[in-house]
């Protein structure tokens, strides 16, 4: 099926309704004109046949909104589980996922009341009652995407009358409402910012954008970094990235830059205070850490799904491609290390070290989150810029792009990526033209080249850019770039201080207990004082299909005795791809840190 209003279409993949988004260097392609293969592709897919299609939404999600009997602070998600099937079937064009998206919308908006209220609460606690707000507010949202993606009327009728049902009733909150739940508003209302200029985005009507400014106060919105679990649950990551994301499409809107101190405190806090862990997660507990505690509470689903859509914005408003680097680090570690290998379950929290647990619920915001974000991956890949095309991800594609006064041009990428980094682009105008072709560089990248055609290119590969290739290009181009893939012993910082992680390209690796009999029933922390040293580790990665078919794996021989610093490697072991569910530890003594490099995401200073 074709997405209707193309113009649009993009605004829902992660930000709201921005029909041509005002300042933005980097404009993403619509979601049914991407197509993905290879390891990101396989996560879209397998989300799809093992997640979304088998849950019982029936049952577990729409229930309660039908009987709308609920007195108890009981979360479900549905609103979000709108979004991401709205936008999974817009990328798959699936008869079966097109089918459970109408049938989600319109049983909900069955369920609707005559004075608008969407949610599943009786009477008596509706608005004020954990977690009312943030459920419809990201039911009116969900139904806004239906609309934007596929012209759904009905959707947006419903939307706006539940959007207008809480504007009547914001003033009936009772006073010292946060302090008698326990709970801040920025987490209680989660979301509701950007559904009410999402709503302004489409209607134009003025009301929705009165209510950011004027009652949540969206502009002045500036907390600050609070560490720790405290009162209100002041330093709730999620929280805090999602209101960022809804200043920076306020500033869309409004170019006032002081919307973009907030988000800035945010990037310069994980990237040069010790914020994020080497996974990409941040956090334990769901709030604010910085001394890279790496046990069970690290790295809130939610929390990662929202950091990358601050990435993922701050790469388009800026063309930094560090940010891209960014994406890949998150996405290939923490985003599917939440992933069981079968897709069926997702993760809460996803630890450095210790055991994984899986949350016990199709239902709440950790799993929902984590749909919507794998549904936004396809325009993540490839975005247009001016007179040019800008590939910021790779992974085996192939899209169909669009620029101004240019013929359609096809272009596809052939690679076994994030495995090897060789990747093969094929350019394909309908006729020849000109225009440019820009390819990220990693940082962790240190010789990369390109050829055209099989001629080598000129093109410096400076790591931390995109390569500008500009030229006049013919159909059956042929773009070769080569990343080399060198082994990285990264070293750990804070609590990891002394000891070092394993890296290849943007995978990180840890050890799995169960493959050695010997360290089966080890802790987390015996496995800790395993000593390695890069000079004992193979050159090239070895078959691997612990954390997926087809996956990569690093031989190399350890030290079990710590007084022998020499490392006698007594032990031949296999480290695996974090995303493994077995994975007990990632951080490793090594008697010589001199052999080992600083993380190339730290110390980044965006501006």
């Amino acid at each position: 099926m074709k997405i209707k209003f193309l113009t649009l279409i993009f605004i829902l993949c992660w930000t709201p309704i921005f029909a041509q988004p005002s300042g933005d260097a980097l404009i993403p392609l619509s979601l049914d004109n991407v197509k993905v293969e290879g390891e990101i592709g396989r996560r879209i897919a397998l989300t799809v046949k093992s997640n979304l299609l088998e849950l019982d939404v029936d049952k577990d999600f729409l229930a309660p909104f039908q009987l709308k009997e609920k007195n108890t602070a009981n979360y479900i998600g549905l609103g979000k589980l709108i979004d991401a099937t709205s936008k999974f079937a817009a990328y798959t064009g699936d008869p079966k996922v097109i089918a459970l998206k109408n049938h989600l919308t319109s049983e909900i908006i069955n369920a609707q009341e005559a004075d608008g209220y969407l949610g599943d609460m009786s009477p008596s606690n509706r608005m004020w009652k954990l977690w009312d707000v943030h459920e419809v507010g990201y039911i009116i949202y969900g139904l806004t995407t239906d609309y934007i993606l596929f012209g759904t009327k009905s959707s947006l009728v419903a939307a706006q009358k539940g959007a207008d049902y809480l504007l009547r009733n914001w003033s009936s909150m009772p006073a010292g409402w946060q302090d008698s739940t326990g709970v801040g508003l920025h987490i209680a209302g989660i979301g509701i910012d950007r559904t009410m200029i999402a709503l302004y985005q489409v209607t134009h009507d003025p009301r929705y954008l009165d209510f950011c400014l004027n009652e949540l106060h969206l502009k002045a919105w500036n907390p600050g970094i609070v560490l720790g679990r405290r009162k209100l649950v002041e330093g709730h990551i999620y929280s805090y990235m999602a209101a960022s994301l809804a200043q920076l499409e306020l500033y869309r809107i409004d170019r006032d830059t002081n919307l973009l101190t907030p988000t800035m405190k945010a990037i310069d806090f994980l990237f040069n205070q010790n914020g994020v862990a080497i996974s990409g997660g941040a956090g334990q507990v769901e709030v604010w850490t910085n001394d890279q505690d790496g046990g069970r509470d690290l790295g809130e689903t939610c929390a990662t799904a929202y950091q990358l859509r601050v990435y993922e914005n701050l790469l388009r408003l800026k063309e930094d491609s560090r940010y891209g680097d960014i994406m890949e680090r998150t996405i290939y570690n923490a985003l599917f290390g939440a992933q069981s290998t079968d897709g069926r379950k997702v993760r809460y929290f996803t630890p450095l070290e210790g055991d994984r647990f899986y949350h016990d619920a199709d239902t709440y915001c950790c799993p929902n989150n984590f749909r919507r974000i794998v549904a936004e991956l396809p325009a993540m890949i490839y975005y247009k810029s001016g007179n040019g095309i800008v590939v910021n991800l790779y992974s085996e594609s192939k899209a169909n792009i669009q620029l101004r006064d240019k013929p359609e041009i096809g272009i596809s990428q052939q690679t076994d990526y994030p495995n090897s980094g060789k990747v093969m682009l094929h350019i394909d105008p309908l006729s020849p033209v000109l225009f440019s072709v820009k390819l990220r560089i990693p940082l962790w990248c240190k010789k990369g080249s390109i050829s055209i055609n099989g001629e080598t290119s000129t093109i410096n590969c400076i790591p931390g850019t995109f390569a500008v290739l500009d030229r006049v290009w013919k159909p059956g181009d042929l773009i070769t770039l080569d990343l080399p893939m060198e082994w990285r012993f990264v070293k750990g910082r804070e609590r990891q201080a002394g000891r070092v992680a394993i890296m290849r390209g943007p995978l990180l690796f840890g050890l799995d207990p169960t493959q050695e009999k010997s360290l089966e029933h080890s802790s987390a922390a015996d496995l800790g004082r395993l000593i390695i040293t890069p000079k004992m580790v193979t050159s090239l990665p070895v078959s691997s299909n612990s954390a997926r078919s087809n996956g990569i794996g690093c031989n190399l021989k350890a030290g079990s005795k710590i007084w022998a610093m020499d490392n006698p490697g007594n032990l031949d072991l296999l480290f695996s791809e974090f995303t493994n569910p077995n994975i007990r530890c990632t951080y490793f003594k090594s008697p010589n840190l001199s052999q080992a490099v600083d993380d190339e995401l730290i110390d980044l200073n965006f501006n």
